[in-house]
């Protein structure tokens, strides 16, 4: 993947904050779509999610899940060559308790600011999504696989 896609794969991923999640739902494979703020090495994807929503259920049953994350499409544009990544990885809950948890709930919330009343509801959880395999596509047959430290360091590379 040269410079200029690695510019491209972490753009997209600073300045989206819609995503979707592909959870192990009990009757198989679900999708639903959830904000999401990415660590500032990229070394997680922050999620602020409701246990009363199927996708936190179902993560807490199976915590291994992908997002999906894409530019937007334009009226005349063909979506097959869109820019595109798909993040598969781990996710745990971060604990109310302690110095991750605040460090992370601020780093949500300055990427979301509308997401401030929202940390004071009981039944919703801070999660960490962690990188393991990353496909970026910056367009038609334009494709890449990188797992956690390579996402990482196309970050380094770029800033």
């Amino acid at each position: 993947m040269n410079l200029g896609e690695q510019r491209l794969m972490v753009e997209l991923i600073r300045t989206r904050r819609w995503a979707a999640l592909a959870t192990q739902g009990v009757d198989g494979p679900e999708a639903s779509w959830v904000a999401y703020v990415p660590e500032a090495d990229f070394s997680g994807f922050l999620l602020h999610l409701s246990t009363l929503a199927a996708h936190t259920r179902n993560l807490l049953a199976h915590p291994r899940a992908g997002l999906a994350i894409s530019a937007p499409e334009g009226a005349e544009e063909d979506p097959q060559t869109l820019a595109r990544v798909m993040v598969q990885g781990d996710l745990a809950t971060i604990p109310r308790t302690g110095e991750d948890y605040r460090q992370s709930a601020a780093r949500y919330q300055e990427g979301l600011p509308a997401s401030l009343p929202r940390f004071g509801f009981d039944d919703f959880l801070l999660l960490r999504l962690s990188p393991l395999r990353v496909r970026f596509v910056g367009g038609f047959a334009r494709a890449y696989t990188l797992d956690g430290p390579g996402l990482r360091a196309a970050l380094q590379r770029t800033s």
